[in-house]
Parts: structure tokens; sequence; C-alpha cells
């Protein structure tokens, strides 16, 4: 900067100080002078020279206060820009922390969920082992989206995920839960056959839970005021695309146990089959 125009700051700056020196005389001259007038009132009770004397104490700070910001508007304008440039900045520097911060802060203050549920999201899925300011820990559940089992991998997501992506609570606080399983069957297959064995397979299986699977559908109803489902095993049929058949079976069973309910209905399921066959054969 040219030597010129620092010498124009500096004169700026110093004619700034001068008004501010100049105001807080003229201030603290004028305010013995009203506070003896108000003591020497005769017609103010001594209750009414108390209130003035804060008053005017008060008002004269607040006018120097006043005063300075008029005196020094335009150095304050000019900080005030560096100071927003600054925040931003700093803003786009550490966005990413700042949404971290933020979807903790939306976990904490909603209870999203906690140490030991099983959620997915953002193709992340799995038991909750961990969670701070920055991140979550999940002990991984796959292979894909439709199986259960424990991969031995550790997976770790930024909270920013929290707000930008839609999360699943896998386990929503109860005990018995209602899954599907997906049996893909060829066009040309007796699809029919199929699906009553893998019904047969479902109701055999999930028999020892259906008392106490309907009586947690029963309180979930009276919580959150909605009807819920039957936990009667169910299936629905869906074609993904031409010369194939999704039989996609709904069937209840207890959150800790349901892979190993999963694997017992297939097995069953297929050993009907296979005996049908065989019966069909002979």
């Amino acid at each position: 900067m040219p030597q010129s125009e620092w010498f124009a700051i500096d004169s700026s700056v110093a004619l700034d100080g001068l008004k501010s020196l100049i105001l807080l005389l003229t201030l603290i001259i004028v305010r013995p002078l009203i506070v003896r007038w108000i003591a020497r009132n005769p017609t103010l009770s001594m209750e009414s020279k108390r209130r003035w004397v804060v008053t005017t104490r008060n008002s004269i700070v607040f006018a120097f206060l006043i005063g300075l910001v008029i005196i020094w508007a335009h150095e304050l304008q000019a900080f005030a820009v560096s100071l927003v440039a600054l925040a931003a900045a700093f803003v786009l520097a550490t966005r990413e922390l700042i949404l971290c911060w933020s979807g903790a802060a939306l976990r904490v203050g909603s209870k999203v969920f906690a140490v030991g549920d099983r959620i997915q999201i953002a193709g992340h899925r799995g038991v909750v082992l961990d969670h701070d300011a920055f991140a979550t820990r999940l002990l991984e559940i796959g292979p894909g989206q439709s199986a259960h089992l424990y991969t031995g991998r550790v997976t770790i997501f930024p909270n920013s995920l929290l707000l930008t992506n839609t999360l699943i609570k896998e386990n929503p606080e109860q005990e018995y839960g209602l899954y599907t399983l997906i049996v893909p069957v060829k066009n040309d297959d007796d699809w029919q056959k199929a699906e009553r064995a893998l019904l047969e397979a479902a109701k055999a299986e999930c028999a020892p839970y259906m008392n106490e699977a309907a009586r947690q559908m029963k309180l979930l109803e009276q919580t959150n005021l909605l009807e819920a489902p039957s936990p009667e095993p169910r299936i629905t049929i869906q074609l993904p695309e031409s010369g194939k058949i999704h039989l996609v079976l709904r069937f209840p069973a207890p959150d800790r146990g349901r892979s190993r309910i999963e694997q017992a209905i297939l097995r069953r399921h297929l050993l009907q089959m296979n005996d049908r066959e065989s019966s069909h054969h002979t």
C-alpha cells in the first residue's frame, strides 16, 4: 500500500479517536452538572431523585456508546465486511465438521438410534458399536441388504449422512417384528406349489412365536394408535421382470433370531419341494 494511503488511514483513525475523546470529556462534565441539579431540586422526593440519578447515569452510558458507533461507523463497516469474509471462509473450510456436529446434535436431540440398534443408511448396514460428535461405527451385517450375518468388518460413516440420507432402524425397540424373505421362481415352474410349500414351511417354523408376536403387535397398536398388521405368515407375488416371479414372504420372528428362522424356513421349503418332486416322479 502506498505511503499516502497509510497516512490517510492514520489521519482518519486519529480524527475518530479525537472525536471519541471529546465526546467522553463532554459527558463526564455534563453528568455531574445534571446530578447536582437533580439533587438540589426541591420539588422531587428522595426516591424520585435516586431514580433520576440512576436514569441519568444509564442514559449517559447509552449516549456514549451510540456516539462511538456513529463516530466509528465507517471503520466498523469495513471491519464487519472483513469479519463476514473471514466467517464465510471459516464455514467453507470447516463445512464437513459442522455437518458432522449437526448430525450428532440431530441424533442426540431426536434419539434417532443408540448403541446396539441395527440400522441402515446410505448403503451401510449393521449394529451400532459406538458414536461420537464426528462419526458412527457399525458392526457390518450382510452380505447385501437381505442377509443377517455379521461379516466381521467395521463400517465407519460420518454423522453428516444423517442430514442427507434416510435412516432405517430395523429393530424399533421391540422384541418381535415382521420380516420379509424373497424366494425367486421361474415363470415356467409350478409357482402355486412353491407358494403353498413356502407358506407351510413358514407356518411350521413360526408357530412357537405366534402368540408372543401377536401380543407385541397389539402393544404396538396401542402405543402408536395405528392398526398393526396381523403376524400370520403371508405371501405376495411380484413380477420383477419378464419370465421371473418373486414370492415375497412376510413372517414374524424375534429380532435376535430372525436369521435362524429365515434359514429354517428356506431349508424346510426346499425339502418339501424335493419331496414333492420325488413323489411326483414315482
